[in-house]
């Protein structure tokens, strides 16, 4: 059918579908039966455009859910979750005429200083496998294509177009690209290049990057598009593999068919081009339906609760000195609010900001369940403080698309915290922001501590049922919290005598840096444990209300051959509290000829317990648990000798 429809096309017809037009659009031939198509950002939530040069082109969204941050959807450990968030998004889509969405994004937490964090799913590659998987087919069931982002490497935002990955072959296969693999076989419909080089060629124009990487092994054959102005040079981009050059108004300084008269490139380079575009969107059935569904308008009330459980779910108790968690709303106490965020609902900005509606914020959630009882301060005394029977402190960034942003606070924030914290010892912190944070100077000094993310418009609902008890928290770190910024592995990735900035800058292609990540398959926890760096939270920390216990083990074979072996637990709630636990299974190798990780997570679950309830955890051991990348054989190998499970 793409064949059959590319004939009808003209050169110029050709030379204009490879490149984007009004923006967010693939240019459309309504009278040869191919229509325009729609692309919009972001992974949480539908980012609704005001400023398309033509507001005809498409009837915008009147509203969108303004759904919690990847990285707290993460925190859920809930692939059933992330099914029903995607499914969701993907029906406001539907509902607004968006055929394909610019997301899941699932480049890898590397380092705590990209300000983009808030956009994916954490540092450890199964993790981010099992709920992109889910995320794909949810939206994708609505009829809404997913678009994986950004392929690859792009893990710095700092002075992005201007950094070089270098990463080895190992570290690619075992940890970057394992996300996009499972994206694929779910089933995506198309993947975005990224804007930093691998090796050498920026990836939106690297044949290697394309066609070796993304096409052949990774058996991908549908729509690839660039993100936005992040190509060069249009000849390679032409022959790279690449579809679609995003957003189609960067002057090259050349055109297509100014390439194709110089007879720098043929016809079929652009039939290679447009065929995939075309076969995507028959696929899809983007030609063959109505473009709005307006019935989807009735699921928004669905979605706001859909939200609301991701919020509940992912949010992250990491500390309750002496359960000064819950907090009981109908004592009668003086609990002082202070800090950021209290009036304004927290958020990642940049191509994923969703604004929502519905907002509930921080101060009108807390009253509502409290009363009088909490009382706002902007800037309290010491005796403010001091008077207080409870300190709620709100703190958090404003993490934003194409910056990094300091590991520490600004002084002014980290003033306020360790201020506070010296003078009240029953202080409870929430923090607002897309991933790790300073907090060495006053951890030890809090009561309570929340990672509460970016919850979306219900966030602040979700944060205040879990501090009154109503829910009890089951969120887990998807990465790792350091102590410092010199432990991560990611230490001394800036150019010498860089600094960072905070507001989007001309990226002139002078001066390319090296990002050399020579920690190979040591992200995140893997290097932790390692290098016996004991971080201050680790991957997959979160406490709740309740307690649990857990056995040891049970395997149904101490030998692995060929078969499969059955790994068994059994949990119990021991405390008096309903609650959730997400019981994590990690393989050890006791002995290895290459470098080995001291645990790598290799599957987990969540599991919903009554108090003195028990259920059984089931998982599943195969040959590829054990395996590791081989760079010098370039393919898969699991080596002889003992394992451990750990649970």
């Amino acid at each position: 059918k793409a064949n059959d429809l590319l004939e009808r096309l003209t050169i110029e017809e050709k030379a204009l579908m490879v490149r984007g037009y009004n923006k967010f659009f693939i240019k459309g031939f309504e009278e040869k039966g191919i229509l325009p198509i729609y692309l919009s950002d972001a992974t949480q939530g539908v980012n609704i455009r005001n400023n398309l040069p033509d507001p005809n082109v498409v009837k915008q969204l009147e509203r969108s859910t303004a759904f919690p941050s990847p990285i707290l959807l993460a925190s859920t450990f809930s692939p059933d979750l992330s099914y029903q968030y995607a499914k969701a998004i993907g029906e406001e889509c539907r509902a607004g005429g968006i055929e394909v969405l610019l997301g899941p994004g699932l480049n890898i937490y590397r380092q705590s200083q990209c300000a983009r964090n808030f956009e994916y799913f954490g540092e450890d590659p199964y993790l981010v496998s099992q709920m992109v998987s889910q995320y794909v087919t949810g939206l994708q069931s609505t009829g809404t294509a997913a678009c994986l982002k950004h392929f690859y490497g792009n893990n710095t935002e700092f002075y992005r177009k201007r950094s070089n990955s270098i990463i080895s072959e190992r570290a690619m296969n075992e940890i970057y690209l394992p996300g996009f693999k499972a994206g694929i076989d779910a089933g995506a419909m198309s993947v975005m290049t990224s804007y930093n080089q691998i090796d050498g060629e920026w990836t939106g124009q690297s044949s290697y990057v394309i066609k070796n990487i993304l096409r052949e092994k990774l058996g991908f054959k549908w729509l690839v598009m660039s993100d936005w102005n992040s190509v060069w040079n249009l000849e390679k981009v032409i022959k790279s593999g690449q579809n679609l050059e995003m957003p189609g108004s960067y002057n090259f300084g050349e055109s297509v068919l100014g390439l194709y008269h110089q007879k720098k490139i043929t016809e079929k380079d652009l039939d290679d081009m447009v065929r995939p575009i075309l076969a995507t969107c028959i696929a899809m059935g983007f030609y063959d339906r109505s473009k709005y569904d307006l019935s989807l308008l009735d699921k928004y009330q669905e979605h706001e609760k859909i939200a609301r459980q991701v919020a509940e779910e992912g949010i992250v108790l990491l500390k309750n000195r002496d359960n000064i968690l819950p907090l009981d709303p109908t004592k009668n106490r003086k609990i002082l609010l202070t800090g950021k965020f209290i009036y304004e609902i927290p958020r990642g900005y940049g191509a994923a900001e969703v604004i929502g509606y519905n907002n509930v914020s921080l101060i009108e959630a807390l009253q509502r369940a409290f009363g009088r009882t909490v009382y706002y301060i902007e800037k309290p005394t010491v005796a403010d403080i001091k008077e207080a029977d409870i300190v709620l402190l709100s703190m958090g960034t404003r993490d934003k698309e194409a910056i990094e942003r300091p590991f520490a606070l600004p002084k002014e924030d980290e003033s306020l915290m360790r201020y506070v914290t010296k003078n009240n010892p029953n202080t409870i912190a929430f923090l607002n922001t897309g991933s790790a944070i300073d907090m060495s100077a006053w951890n030890d000094r809090l009561g309570g501590l929340i990672y509460g993310w970016y919850g979306g418009q219900s966030g602040f609902e979700a944060l205040t049922d879990i501090i009154t008890g109503k829910v009890t928290p089951s969120g887990k770190l998807p990465m790792t919290i350091e102590k410092t910024f010199e432990d991560s592995p990611a230490w001394g990735y800036l150019p010498k005598g860089a600094s960072l900035y905070n507001e989007l800058k001309n990226e002139h292609l002078i001066n390319v840096y090296d990002v050399n990540y020579g920690e190979s398959v040591l992200v995140g926890y893997r290097w932790y444990d390692t290098k016996n760096i004991e971080p201050l939270y680790p991957f997959g920390y979160g406490l709740s209300y309740t307690t649990f216990t857990l056995t040891k083990p049970r395997l149904s074979s101490k030998k692995m051959n060929d078969q499969m072996i059955r790994c068994s637990v059994t949990i119990t709630n021991t405390g008096s509290q309903k609650g959730a636990e997400v019981i994590q299974l990690y393989i050890k190798s006791l002995k290895f000829s290459v470098i080995w990780l001291i645990k790598e997570l290799k599957g987990f679950c969540k599991v919903e317990l009554q108090p003195n309830e028990t259920k059984e955890g089931l998982f599943t051991i195969t040959a590829e648990e054990l395996s590791y990348f081989d760079d010098k054989q370039h393919k898969w190998a699991a080596e002889p000798g003992k394992y451990e499970a750990l649970i």
